[in-house]
């Protein structure tokens, strides 16, 4: 899977920025303890702290928005395209039954766009995964895996 994502990556995003990703990377990891794993041209991209379900959450670099019509027009639309596009990647990688799109945000306000990879066999099959059971962290190496 480490091969998969890494090649997906380098289709989608350009050295430059992967080089600036990387470099903005370990302070998101500390400040907000989550990985950052990618900044595209409106958001920046995290690994959800929770093993049980491939999840990435997508942050648009606009401080201060609560809701996706706060955006420019212009913003929007590109958000929309990056959310596919990683809904899309995810989706490749994983083989997932279906992708969980949602913007809810009624604990955090900052605008943010989760996208859950989910299989029929998962632990909250077909329900929700917000509130299920207990979060598990991903340990390093699994970590390091899924983001590289």
């Amino acid at each position: 899977m480490k091969e998969n994502v890494a090649a997906v990556i380098r289709k989608l995003i350009s050295p430059s920025m992967r080089y600036e990703i990387r470099n903005a990377a370990n302070w998101w990891q500390d400040s907000l303890g989550r990985a950052c794993v990618w900044r595209w041209e409106v958001a920046r991209f995290r690994l959800q702290k929770d093993s049980r379900f491939p999840w990435l959450v997508l942050v648009p670099r606009v401080n201060g928005m609560s809701e996706v019509f706060d955006l420019t027009l212009a913003d929007r639309e590109i958000l929309h395209h990056e959310i596919l596009r990683v809904a899309e990647a995810l989706k490749a990688l994983t083989g997932a039954t279906k992708i969980n799109i949602g913007a809810l945000g009624n604990i955090v306000r900052q605008l943010h766009v989760h996208i859950i990879a989910r299989f029929e066999d998962d632990a909250a099959w077909p329900g929700p995964v917000w509130g299920f059971g207990q979060a598990s962290t991903y340990d390093e190496e699994k970590k390091q895996e899924f983001i590289s």
